[in-house]
């Protein structure tokens, strides 16, 4: 503005407001000092009288320290008025898509419609299968739009997805708070959505051929991947050899399959046997529903533990002064420890944190290899297998699992045969 002013000839005219000039980070002093030298002759506002004598800037310089004080005392006002949302958790800002700002309590309400909208997006994004731009047009498909009602942009959608505001804390000033909002999402399906960020952020390279099996094992050998390779029409599976020589032989697909059938026959039941043991799950049920009090009690005095370790935190960095970034670091990790503590308690009392649940599914899913050993899809085969072990290896042509729980006794024993004593076979209690 000031440039504006010089700009003129000598002896120009200023219509402007004292309280204006100094929201525009006016100083009065440089504008009394324009006066002296000419360069303005006169100043006009609608509300002010001015005469350029001593006395008229004397008056002047009043009126200009005045309304610096107004505009300093406002913005004081409004930090202060920032501060005490904060201390309380509440976002001192434009409520986000989901969240609705009520102007009565002066906080942050659940949207119960765009809410369901803000949580689907999240879900289609922790698949993997969906892009920012998919996650677009279903928003815009949905008619959910910006307080503006404008269509929102990928970015608008990215950041969305980035923000920790949705299970229930935010940034400010670059410091995380614990807000008082009601969470749209858990904790654990955003960290699900980070990763798939992530990892969508990294250059794949491009593959000339797509193998079902590729990168899903080990050689047992050396630790390098198996990759494979097209040969006379046949698909062969073998190490990449990048750590050292390594002697593991090819392996024809069909062979490698017919392994991967021979463990899932393994942990085949009947429908009978399955309909037996939910019954006797059911049973197992209904006698220990107490038993996770304690379990969750736990999770509590830790809880209780990190909340005290936040507040002697606060002291510390008031009390000894050291550097804001390594306290804003140290509260924003003890504040995700926090929430994943609470998403812990959450789990257990929604799902019933043992091993009934896991081995229902353990069962439903052991009664359905029937269906995949007919079909023969591959695909499907390694799906399947990915929920009975982890760390597949290739050693001498043979195909090595280490089995998760509740599929160890099954996966290295025989082919059920009988029905008897069914839990001792099936690691129960494995969790």
């Amino acid at each position: 503005m000031l440039d504006r002013i010089c700009a003129g000839e000598a002896g120009g005219i200023l219509a402007w407001h004292p309280d204006r000039l100094a929201r525009n980070s006016i100083d009065g002093g440089k504008i009394i000092y324009l006066l002296d030298t000419g360069k303005i002759q006169d100043l006009k506002f609608p509300t002010f009288w001015f005469d350029s004598t001593p006395q008229g800037k004397f008056m002047l310089n009043i009126a200009f320290g005045q309304s610096k004080y107004y505009v300093d005392n406002l913005s004081e006002n409004i930090k202060r008025g920032h501060r005490q949302k904060l201390r309380k958790g509440i976002w001192p800002g434009f409520a986000l898509p989901g969240y609705l700002n009520n102007s009565k309590t002066k906080s942050i309400d659940l949207d119960k419609e765009k809410s369901v909208l803000v949580r689907k997006c999240f879900e289609l994004y922790a698949t993997g299968g969906n892009t920012l731009k998919n996650i677009k047009q279903f928003l815009a498909d949905t008619g959910m739009d910006s307080y503006k009602g404008n269509v929102l942009s990928t970015s608008c959608v990215q950041r969305m997805l980035k923000n920790p505001f949705y299970y229930g804390t935010f940034r400010f000033n670059g410091e995380l708070y614990e807000g008082s909002h009601e969470p749209i999402i858990s904790k654990k399906l955003f960290d699900a959505v980070q990763q798939v960020m992530n990892n969508r952020g990294k250059k794949k390279r491009k593959r000339k051929h797509e193998f079902v099996f590729s990168g899903f094992m080990k050689c047992g050998k050396c630790g390098c991947l198996i990759t494979a390779e097209t040969q006379k029409g046949h698909i062969y599976y073998r190490c990449t050899k990048k750590k050292q020589t390594c002697n593991e032989k090819y392996l024809r697909e069909e062979a490698l399959v017919e392994q991967m059938k021979s463990v899932i026959q393994k942990v085949s039941i009947p429908d009978d046997w399955r309909d037996n043991m939910l019954a006797e799950l059911d049973r197992e049920k209904a006698s220990i529903q107490n038993e996770g009090v304690s379990f969750v009690q736990n999770l509590k005095t830790r809880k209780a533990e990190v909340e005290q370790k936040i507040d002697r935190l606060l002291d510390i960095y008031i009390e000894s002064g050291f550097a804001k970034e390594e306290y804003q670091a140290k509260k924003s990790k003890l504040l995700n420890e926090k929430a994943d503590i609470e998403q812990e308690i959450r789990d257990f009392e929604q799902k019933g944190n043992n091993w009934l649940e896991p081995m229902r599914e353990v069962i439903l899913l052991s009664s359905q290899t029937k269906i995949l050993l007919s079909q023969g899809d591959k695909t499907q085969i390694r799906a399947f297998l990915k929920n009975v072990g982890s760390n597949f290896m290739l050693n001498s042509k043979r195909l090595e699992i280490s089995p998760k729980n509740g599929w160890r006794a099954r996966v290295a024993g025989e082919p059920m045969t009988s029905f008897p004593n069914w839990r001792k076979g099936w690691d129960s209690n494995p969790w």
